[in-house]
């Protein structure tokens, strides 16, 4: 369950116009500090950013699945679950035993994913795979919010 002002920081960036995916990168960010604080790990960088985004589509974070060919059959499947999950209406109280288990679960997991050389390595991985002109588009779209926020 994220906490109440990870939650209020998505929804305020989603009042300023901000992405879906900048809205997700505040539950990404908690499950970053999560790992650091021993709360749960996560086996790699990756596993660590998949969990967090999962976290926002429950939240109800607008954040579509992985387009065909980019991620697996079986996290394509899981975001659109999480997703359908995060725009219904019906809020269930989480299982508690599940909870527990996938707490524990993830407790045995290392904790380096969430490393600032982890997380760095990550970052240039996956700029390295996409191309000039979709980095060019994003950074435009970023300055245009940063302008209509202040």
């Amino acid at each position: 369950m994220p906490e109440k002002e990870t939650i209020e920081r998505a929804r305020e960036d989603e009042r300023e116009g901000k992405s879906p995916s900048t809205q997700a990168g505040e539950f990404v960010r908690e499950e970053m500090h999560h790992i650091r604080e021993g709360k749960h790990g996560a086996a790699n960088t990756k596993q660590a950013i998949a969990i967090g985004l999962s976290k926002a589509r429950r939240a109800g974070v607008k954040l579509k699945s992985p387009r065909k060919g980019t991620a697996s059959a079986q996290t394509t499947k899981k975001a659109e679950r999480d997703y359908r999950k995060g725009q219904s209406n019906s809020r269930r109280k989480p299982s508690a035993p599940r909870s527990r288990g996938t707490t524990r679960a993830l407790k045995k997991e290392g904790h380096n994913a969430a490393s600032h050389s982890s997380l760095s390595r990550q970052a240039r991985t996956s700029a390295k795979k996409r191309s000039s002109s979709t980095r060019h588009e994003s950074a435009v779209k970023a300055a245009q919010t940063r302008r209509r926020a202040s």
